[in-house]
């Protein structure tokens, strides 16, 4: 494990540098000490992360744990005690990443300015049917301009032109025609 420091051994037993740590806070006994199961922690995160950089900072992690936990417990076999903290540091781990796992969505699902609500596909479809209903709903000749002015994009003279009648008269049945629809959204809605 080359991605940590070594700390130099000592010929203290687990049970002795446990004691020294636990009772004096000397953190180079719980280094020396961790610095013995590293392998075996680094593996236990390889086998449950199956990412290598994970899996280091999970080591880094934990060693950042013993720090609290080992004040806290009563430890007599340092060896399996330290692989119960890994293993558990692993799935803690792997249950919070299921909660923040990202998925792509499509993008008609995804919040717009045009699509303000998640529903919105639908509130839309609702309103063209709406707005479809009431355009039938009136005079011809309304529904004529307002169809070709909104619709077709004619202008005013294009309109005037292709059916003939007069510029203000178009202009009107198009004013006309907005207000009637606007009348019957609103009332409908």
């Amino acid at each position: 494990m080359n991605f940590l420091r070594t700390i130099p051994g000592t010929d203290s037993t687990d049970e002795e540098l446990v004691d020294v740590y636990r009772h004096h806070g000397d953190l180079q006994a719980l280094a020396t000490l961790y610095n013995r199961y590293m392998d075996l922690v680094f593996g236990v995160c390889l086998k449950y992360l199956e990412d290598r950089e994970t899996s280091k900072d999970a080591v880094m992690n934990i060693f950042e744990e013993l720090v609290v936990k080992l004040k806290k417990h009563e430890v007599d076999n340092f060896r399996s005690w330290v692989y119960t903290v890994a293993k558990n540091h692993c799935l803690m781990y792997l249950r919070s990443n299921k909660q923040l796992k990202t998925v792509e969505l499509p993008e008609s699902l995804v919040q717009s300015a045009e699509n303000p609500h998640l529903n919105g596909k639908l509130q839309q479809e609702e309103h063209f049917r709406l707005l479809e209903k009431c355009l039938q709903a009136l005079a011809i000749d309304q529904q004529q301009a307002v169809r070709m002015f909104y619709l077709d994009e004619k202008s005013y003279k294009e309109i005037s032109d292709s059916t003939g009648m007069d510029w203000n008269r178009v202009r009107s049945l198009i004013q006309n025609g907005r207000r009637n629809l606007k009348n019957c959204m609103d009332k409908n809605s």
